[in-house]
Order: structure tokens, then C-alpha cells, then sequence
């Protein structure tokens, strides 16, 4: 199986699972988090900028996230960004930074994120199965060449079921672990 490399197939495999884990971070659970404003965007300077970009975020207690801008005059935007982001927190500004209190999930928010923390993990393993896919066709196609036997052929098919394997049951860890995260009391 010399002729066929299936690094690249591992590496992107590997990537899928990394950005499901990414995502997970986004998703707030009962405590402070700085990972869950991540994918909110703010309008300033006359462009969407990530809020990390124009903004510092901590998480000074276990249940209060604060948002201090670089540039002052910034707050307001940054303030309408959180408010109409899905994040389901209620900025308070005191003129110098945003105080976000994480409030307690509610049995229905919990489950609300839970069924999205098992769709993001869907298109995670849709995402390896695509890698799958995508170099099963290379492998044919080396063996149409005859680049590589019909053996050759055979243990890449089998060496890419065993990563897919791996790499979906890596992610079901990742969705088992967010999910008691996200039930935890």
C-alpha cells in the first residue's frame, strides 16, 4: 500500500472533530463561558468585525461574563450585537463594559441545546463521511490507473472505514460529553 497516503484524509478527519468540539464551545451551558460569544459578529468601523477583534471577554466569576471594548465608542455596538445575537443573554452596560450574568438553563433551554448540539455533531460526521467518500474515489481511480492492485485498493478502502470509525465515535464522545455538561444542575 505503498503508492496510497492517507494522511491527508486523516488530517481533515481530524479537523471535522476539532470543529464540532469549536462549536460545542458555543453553545452556553450553566456557566461562564468567554467560547460562547465566539461566532457573534459586530458592525463598527463600517464592517462586521468577530467580537473578540474589538472587544476583550472574561470570565471574572463562574456565572458573570464581561466585555470590555477597545475602543470605547464601540460599547453600543457591540451591545446591540450581543442583544440581537441567539446567545440568550441580557447586557448590561455601565458606560465602560458589558456585565453578561449567565442565568441558570431551564429545563426546555437545556433540551433546546442539547437536539443543537446533536445537529452540529450530525454535520461533523457528515463532514468525515465526506472525507471518506471523497478519497474511497481517489483510490478507485488510482486502481482504474493502475497506479495501485486490487489488494492495495482493498486495505485503503478498509484503513478509511477503520479512521471514519474512529474519528464518528470521537465525535459521539464530544456530543456525550456536551450533553451531561449541558444537564448537569
Amino acid at each position: 500500500m505503498e503508492n496510497i497516503d492517507l494522511t491527508d484524509a486523516e488530517s481533515r478527519m481530524r479537523g471535522a472533530v476539532e470543529s464540532v468540539r469549536r462549536e460545542f464551545g458555543s453553545i452556553r451551558t450553566g456557566r461562564a463561558n468567554p467560547a460562547i460569544l465566539d461566532r457573534i459578529e459586530v458592525d463598527v468601523y463600517g464592517s462586521r468585525m468577530a467580537l473578540r477583534s474589538v472587544a476583550n471577554v472574561g470570565a471574572p466569576e463562574s456565572r458573570l461574563l464581561t466585555v470590555t471594548p477597545f475602543d470605547p465608542n464601540s460599547l453600543k455596538d457591540i451591545e446591540r450585537a450581543i442583544s440581537n445575537s441567539d446567545v440568550g443573554l441580557n447586557p448590561q452596560n455601565d458606560g465602560k463594559i458589558i456585565r453578561l450574568p449567565i442565568p441558570e438553563l431551564t429545563e426546555d433551554r437545556r433540551r433546546e441545546f442539547i437536539k443543537l448540539a446533536k445537529s452540529m455533531s450530525e454535520e461533523g460526521r457528515v463532514s468525515v463521511r465526506n472525507v471518506r467518500r471523497d478519497e474511497m474515489r481517489d483510490v478507485h481511480e488510482l486502481r482504474k490507473m493502475g497506479e495501485v492492485s486490487e489488494d492495495d485498493e482493498r486495505r485503503a478502502e478498509n484503513e478509511l472505514q477503520r479512521l471514519t470509525d474512529l474519528y464518528v465515535k470521537r465525535i459521539d464522545e464530544a456530543l456525550s460529553e456536551k450533553e451531561a455538561e449541558l444537564l448537569e444542575v
